[in-house]
């Protein structure tokens, strides 16, 4: 079985965000990195699912030269492989044009199955999964909380609003969006990170005449302020009030 697993080089959770002058992104100089967090709950089941029924897993993974970090430490937690589509302005870039990118060097690969994390903890649009499975021409399910492969088809349990789930049977191949907890995360042992220097990186460049279709016109940080608003009337009016405003404009109850 061929499965490929699509990550994301992420800022750091714990990182204060700095805009660049422009206020248009971040000022990646000052900044470092990590992988995206749903991005590996989805290598950790694509490694279970090869583990499972054998093959091997391919890691893909688009953006500037420095995603080669997170490159290295899946394929030293398990990946046999990575395609990286580098380029410097994939960095920002929308989920259509990331998509894109990643279709173009992945298609003649052929996978079976292939998984994204549910969302990017930066921008968090959660689209470049659904928009990759539609330039592939794949079937695809998102939300996924439960995988299992039956010959040529695929059975998926997708978490749905409310505490209820839905249970998914489809053809293969296909491309799921894992859900963060869906398995225990493991870490790369010194003997996977010593063998991932050797393993293959193939370089690709993204297709010509690729446009995003979104465009970030500004950026800022959240500003924090205290207001305080004083209720007049009875107690009771003032209780009453007070439910209100926090069912209704507050809606914390």
């Amino acid at each position: 079985m061929k499965i490929a697993v699509c990550i994301k080089q992420v800022p750091t959770r714990d990182w204060q965000p700095r805009l660049n002058e422009s206020k248009t992104w971040i000022r990646e100089q000052d900044t470092t990195y990590e992988m995206n967090e749903p991005d590996a709950y989805a290598l950790e089941e694509s490694l279970r699912l090869k583990e499972k029924h054998g093959g091997e897993v391919v890691v893909c993974s688009a953006g500037p030269a420095r995603v080669a970090q997170v490159i290295r430490e899946a394929l030293a937690r398990g990946a046999d492989r990575a395609i990286h589509v580098e380029d410097d302005g994939l960095a920002s870039a929308d989920a259509f044009a990331i998509a894109e990118a990643l279709a173009a060097a992945m298609k003649e690969e052929q996978f079976d199955v292939i998984l994204t994390g549910l969302q990017s903890d930066d921008q968090g649009f959660g689209q470049i999964g659904v928009v990759l499975a539609e330039r592939l021409g794949l079937p695809h399910a998102t939300i996924i909380m439960d995988v299992a492969i039956e010959s040529s088809s695929i059975r998926v349990k997708r978490e749905l609003e409310g505490g209820w789930f839905q249970w998914v049977t489809m053809p293969l191949p296909a491309l799921l969006t894992i859900q963060s907890g869906i398995n225990q995360l493991r870490y790369a042992t010194l003997k996977g990170i010593m063998g991932a220097k050797k393993k293959e990186i193939r370089k690709a460049a993204p297709p010509s005449g690729v446009s995003p279709r979104q465009t970030i016109v500004g950026l800022y940080v959240p500003e924090k302020a205290k207001k305080t608003q004083l209720i007049d009337g009875s107690p009771a009016e003032a209780a009453r009030e007070l439910v209100r405003k926090l069912r209704e404009e507050a809606r914390v109850i």
